[in-house]
C-alpha cells in the first residue's frame, strides 16, 4: 500500500515503481528521474528526521543543532546515489533510506567541520548561517562529532546481516579517514597560497569529496551485493563510475564558486580566489574545466554500460549533470 506520495510499499519495503506504468515512465518506457529522485529524497528525509529524533535535556542545544545541519536543505546527491546503487539488486527501501540518511549525516559532519573558522571560515551553508554562527564554535564541533556517531550508530543498528553491516561500517569509515575526506581536507589546508599541479588538485578532491561519493554508491550496491570473485566486475565498474562522477561534482563546485553568485550557490562565492586556493578551474580556466567536467561525466556513464537496464538510476544521475553542464554559463 502506498502511504502519501511515496512509491514504495511500506509493507514490504519493495519499490512500486514498476507498478505505477505512465506515471513513472515516460512514452519510452524509460523511468522518470523527477519521480524517483523527488520520492527517494523525501524518504531520506523522512528517515534523517526519524533518526535525529532524542530530546535535549533542555541544558544544551547539540541535538537541534544536528537537526538544523543536517534537515535543512541539500540536493541530497550522496543518498541519491545510494538508492540508485541499492536499485542494482531491489534491496528493499527502507534499509537503502536509513543507509542513505546515514551518509547525508556523514556528509552534514564534513560540512560543518569544514565551515569552521580554522578551517575555510564561511558563514553561510545551503542559504543559512552556518553551524558555528548559529550555535557557536564548540556546539559545532560537537555536531560533526556527535554526526560521526549517529551515522555508524544507524549503520550497526540495520535490520541486515552483520556481515552486511561490518561491510557498510568499514566503508563509510573508509570515505572519511585519513585516507579520504580527512586527508583531503588536510591537502586542501597545505596548499592555500600555492602554486600546485593539476594532478595535485585532482588528487586533493578525489580524497576530500570524492571519497564520500565512492562510499555512497559502494554502500547501495552492499546493502545486498557482497564484494566477492563473483561481482568484482559489478564492483570495478562502481568504482570507475565514482571516480569519474566525483571529480567532476568538485570541477562543477570549483566553476560556481568562481561565477555563481550567493543565491545560487547558497553559500559565500570567491571564497576559493580569497583565501588563494588553488582550483581546477584557477588553473585550466573556466571553459576548460567545464568541458574536463563534462568529459568525465562521459566517462562515468561509459564505466557502467556493461551493467546494462540495472544501471539505469546511475546513468540518469549522471543525464541530469549533464544538462546542466551543457547550458551556456551567464
Amino acid at each position: 500500500m502506498q502511504t502519501g506520495s511515496t512509491l514504495y510499499d511500506d509493507r514490504t519495503g519493495v519499490s512500486a515503481l514498476r507498478g505505477l506504468g505512465a506515471q513513472a515512465r515516460g512514452a519510452s518506457g524509460r523511468l522518470l528521474p523527477e519521480i524517483w529522485m523527488q520520492d527517494g529524497a523525501k524518504r531520506v528525509e523522512q528517515a534523517l528526521a526519524r533518526l535525529l529524533c532524542a530530546e535535549d535535556d533542555g541544558e544544551t542545544e547539540l541535538m537541534a543543532a544536528m537537526r538544523y545541519a543536517t534537515l535543512h536543505g541539500g540536493k541530497r546527491t550522496r543518498a541519491l546515489l545510494c538508492l540508485a546503487a541499492g536499485a542494482l539488486a531491489d534491496t528493499p527501501a527502507h534499509m537503502l533510506d536509513d543507509v542513505g540518511a546515514a551518509i547525508e549525516m556523514m556528509h552534514a559532519c564534513t560540512l560543518v567541520h569544514d565551515d569552521l573558522p580554522a578551517m575555510d571560515d564561511d558563514v553561510l551553508r545551503r542559504g543559512l548561517p552556518t553551524v558555528h554562527v548559529k550555535f557557536g564554535e564548540a556546539t559545532a564541533i560537537l555536531v560533526g562529532d556527535a554526526l560521526q556517531a549517529h551515522a555508524f550508530l544507524t549503520l550497526a543498528s540495520l535490520d541486515a546481516p552483520g556481515d552486511n553491516r561490518i561491510a557498510l561500517v568499514r566503508e563509510l569509515a573508509q570515505a572519511v579517514s585519513a585516507e579520504g575526506a580527512a586527508g583531503g581536507q588536510a591537502m586542501d589546508l597545505s596548499l592555500v597560497g600555492k602554486h600546485a599541479e593539476l594532478d595535485r588538485i585532482v588528487a586533493m578532491h578525489r580524497m576530500k569529496s570524492g571519497a564520500l561519493v565512492r562510499a555512497s554508491v559502494r554502500m547501495g550496491a552492499l546493502c545486498s551485493i557482497a564484494e566477492d570473485a563473483a561481482h568484482a566486475a559489478l564492483y570495478c565498474a562502481l568504482d570507475r563510475y565514482t571516480a569519474c562522477f566525483g571529480l567532476a561534482l568538485q570541477v562543477v563546485d570549483d566553476i560556481l564558486d568562481a561565477t555563481a553568485d550567493t543565491a545560487t550557490l547558497g553559500k559565500t562565492p570567491g571564497k576559493d580566489a580569497a583565501a588563494q586556493k588553488p582550483t581546477c578551474a584557477s588553473i585550466m580556466g573556466l571553459q576548460a574545466a567545464r568541458q574536463f567536467a563534462l568529459d568525465l561525466l562521459r566517462d562515468a556513464g561509459e564505466a557502467i554500460v556493461p551493467l546494462g537496464q540495472r544501471a539505469e538510476r546511475l546513468a540518469q544521475i549522471l543525464q541530469r549533470a549533464n544538462v546542466y553542464l551543457s547550458a551556456p554559463y551567464a
